[in-house]
């Protein structure tokens, strides 16, 4: 007995094949171009908001800052130590200024003046946002210092060494909780403080 093929009509059809779309995956955003997380500190906001008129403006040296700037918090936001707070981003403006300006020299020596250029613009663009930052005076710091100092003395904390006093005023509930202060600077003051006394 031979097999004879069904009729034409009783094969089974295959629906026609659709293009594939996924619906499943969007596009994937960048992290500096995504929505604000709660609790940023303000200049890392300040630096996500100026992207987009940086952009539309095709301002290339503020993009190239602030590219780079925002890749630089994404890529410590993926270590043990990410950046946090002003005063953590204040450090790496300042970095990038003290580099920009290395380079900036390197270039003068070689004779490259359209680099040079180049790096001026972006040493303005960093101290823009360096200066956008409150900190506290150094006088104001001075005079938190001598009084945090003249406080632990008269509780009788006994002879005060300049970490002892950094620890005190830096921790959680400490006199400079929630100001923006560099480190380096309120170690000055103290030692400025206990050598005077």
């Amino acid at each position: 007995m031979r097999n004879t093929p069904a009729p034409l009509n009783m094969q089974h059809k295959m629906p026609p094949l659709r293009p594939f779309r996924s619906l499943r995956f969007p596009p994937l955003r960048r992290f500096y171009s995504a929505p604000s997380t709660p609790g940023a500190p303000p200049l890392l906001l300040k630096l996500r908001s100026d992207l987009k008129p940086a952009l539309k403006a095709r301002d290339a040296p503020r993009l190239a800052v602030l590219r780079s700037l925002l890749a630089e918090v994404t890529n410590q936001s993926k270590t043990a130590s990410p950046l946090q707070t002003d005063m953590q981003l204040l450090s790496l403006l300042r970095k990038r200024q003290a580099s920009a300006e290395t380079a900036k020299q390197e270039f003068e020596k070689a004779g490259r003046g359209d680099l040079v250029e180049k790096e001026v613009e972006q040493e303005g663009i960093l101290g823009e946002y360096v200066g956008s930052v409150e900190t506290v005076s150094e006088e104001e710091l001075k005079a938190t210092v001598a009084a945090e100092v003249a406080r632990m003395r008269a509780e009788g904390k006994g002879e005060l060494k300049a970490g002892l006093v950094m620890k005190e005023m830096l921790k959680k509930d400490g006199v400079f909780e929630g100001k923006n202060v560099e480190k380096v600077v309120v170690a000055r003051a103290v030692k400025d403080v206990l050598a005077g006394e």
